[in-house]
């Protein structure tokens, strides 16, 4: 498995391995964070969030985001567009819940500029990051050493 993995991550240009390096550290951070709000406040660690879905979707983040996260570092395509998806939802559903804070104290939009610049640069890079992946997996494997 570790010579698969590291040929698959040799197998795409450096720019590429950048951003899959990127979307790594942003999506572990994520985990991290949605961990630690869960430890500290338990399953209502979201209520302050008035809407039910929304507080159930920033739980669901403490699989989702992992799950983004190990797919990417696998170099899987799936894990580009989860990730995608995960940072366009959390992205919007940080903005959505956070209008009426956001109204009250501006200044609470430097909490939310991370994920707002996360999540621009995950759908970004989406697109081309996928076409080259995939180039990269449809190209003939390198013959194994014979032993």
């Amino acid at each position: 498995m570790g010579f698969e993995l590291r040929e698959r991550w040799g197998a795409n240009p450096l720019w590429a391995r950048w951003v899959l390096a990127v979307y790594l550290v942003g999506l572990t951070e994520g985990t991290g964070s949605h961990v630690a709000d869960l430890v500290r406040g338990g399953i209502h660690a979201y209520a302050a969030f008035p809407q039910l879905p929304l507080q159930a979707f920033f739980v669901s983040l403490v699989l989702l985001d992992p799950l983004a996260a190990v797919l990417v570092g696998l170099v899987r395509r799936e894990g580009i567009w989860l990730a995608n998806a995960v940072m366009v939802t959390d992205g919007s559903a940080n903005w959505w819940g956070n209008r009426h804070w956001l109204r009250d104290d501006p200044a609470q939009l430097l909490c939310l500029l991370p994920i707002t610049f996360f999540g621009l640069f995950v759908a970004a890079f989406a697109v081309p990051l996928h076409r080259t992946v995939a180039g990269a997996e449809s190209r003939p494997k390198a013959a194994l050493p014979s032993a």
